[in-house]
């Protein structure tokens, strides 16, 4: 069975920078399309970011577009989402997940998933 572990959540100001990583384990994630998701306090689990198995296909929710960048390290098995310019509607727990279908903004498809981390934003 695979497993992801999130790290890198934290309390930071409004326009600073948080680097979150998620390491995947027990199993080769690098023929996994990976993704990042959010869900803040009462609302719904959104799509934040994706990366394909193959390096150059990221994808991103408009609301994070030019201000997060998704990269992932097949040889390390991890995938980082580098948050820049933070708003505090960023606040959220962010989510890694894994796919073996084609990257995609529905969390549905997603089979498998990690415990989240916390990012807080403070205005």
């Amino acid at each position: 069975q695979g497993q992801l572990v999130e790290s890198g959540g934290g309390l930071v100001q409004a326009g600073g920078s948080l680097r979150l990583s998620c390491a995947a384990s027990g199993r080769t994630f690098s023929n996994y399309n990976m993704g990042w998701f959010r869900q803040a306090p009462g609302e719904e689990r959104e799509f934040v970011a994706a990366i394909g198995e193959s390096v150059g296909g990221t994808y991103y929710a408009d609301s994070v577009k030019g201000r997060f960048a998704i990269s992932r390290d097949n040889a390390k098995n991890t995938v980082d989402l580098q948050m820049n310019s933070l708003k505090p509607e960023d606040t959220a727990v962010y989510y890694c997940a894994a796919n073996v279908g084609p990257p995609s903004i529905r969390a549905e498809v997603y089979g498998y998933w990690g415990q989240g981390t916390q990012v807080t934003v403070s205005s």
